[in-house]
């Protein structure tokens, strides 16, 4: 594979610095519906005694899901006064990218257990009865001449459908992820996100103060390089 010949960005000063819009939260979930036990709605305490998790009918219940080239994470939420409360989480490691950088393809090995995880995640976000998700892979999926092959059949086995997001997005989700946690009082931060398949590099400005939410990433320069923990690792097998 030429990964020279891949869009990687670029620390470019003269980049187009407008204002960036807010991303819309994911998608519905299919899974939008309060919970039942013995036939019954309940509201997320108690029924009978027993403990049940669930938002009320009218609460939304959000699922963020990144299937990495290394990782597959998942975070469930609910909204609370002043944020978020994590209702349920998973992780686990699939070696998805495993072989790609030399075979360029997701092996039938790597696929099992992405299945697998999915599952898992299918199941968790389902409990929880979320209302809205996203679901997002990236290099692994980007690189591997089956990404998109491997998209149907998560798709058809599964029932998930997997957001194969670009490189300058992945900059941006994780610019937008630590933009909260910038001092107020710097004029900017260098941003490092190393994963398993690709690395991102931002340069962040201040932010705009906003009325409600989080701040938005204000976003000066970026490039993504096909470098992660997946990718040496293999680079280092193959030498030995």
């Amino acid at each position: 594979m030429n990964d020279e010949a891949r869009d990687t960005g670029g620390l470019d000063p003269a980049r187009d610095r407008s204002p960036r819009r807010r991303t819309p939260w994911g998608r519905r979930s299919p899974y939008g519906h309060p919970r039942q036990v013995d036939g019954r709605q309940v509201d997320g305490r108690q029924v009978d005694g027993r403990q049940v998790d669930g938002g009320r009918p009218s609460a939304a219940t959000y699922a963020a899901l990144d299937l990495g080239t290394n990782n597959c994470r998942l975070l469930v939420a609910r909204p609370t006064g002043d944020g978020f409360r994590v209702v349920d989480a998973f992780s686990r490691i699939i070696r998805l990218g495993e072989g790609v950088s030399t075979s360029g393809r997701i092996s039938d090995r790597a696929i099992a257990r992405a299945v697998e995880a999915l599952a898992i995640c299918r199941d968790k976000m389902k409990a929880r009865g979320v209302t809205r998700a996203r679901l997002i892979a990236t290099e692994a999926c980007r690189a591997a001449a089956n990404g998109a092959e491997f998209r149907a059949r998560i798709a058809e086995e599964v029932g998930l459908d997997l957001e194969i997001i670009g490189r300058e997005t992945e900059a941006e989700l994780a610019a937008t992820g630590c933009t909260p946690l910038m001092d107020h009082n710097a004029d900017g931060v260098i941003l490092f996100d190393i994963g398993g398949g690709s690395s991102e590099l931002v340069r962040l400005g201040r932010s705009v103060p906003v009325r409600g939410g989080p701040p938005l990433p204000e976003i000066e320069a970026w490039i993504s390089i096909p470098i992660g923990v997946v990718r040496s690792r293999n680079a280092t097998a193959a030498t030995r």
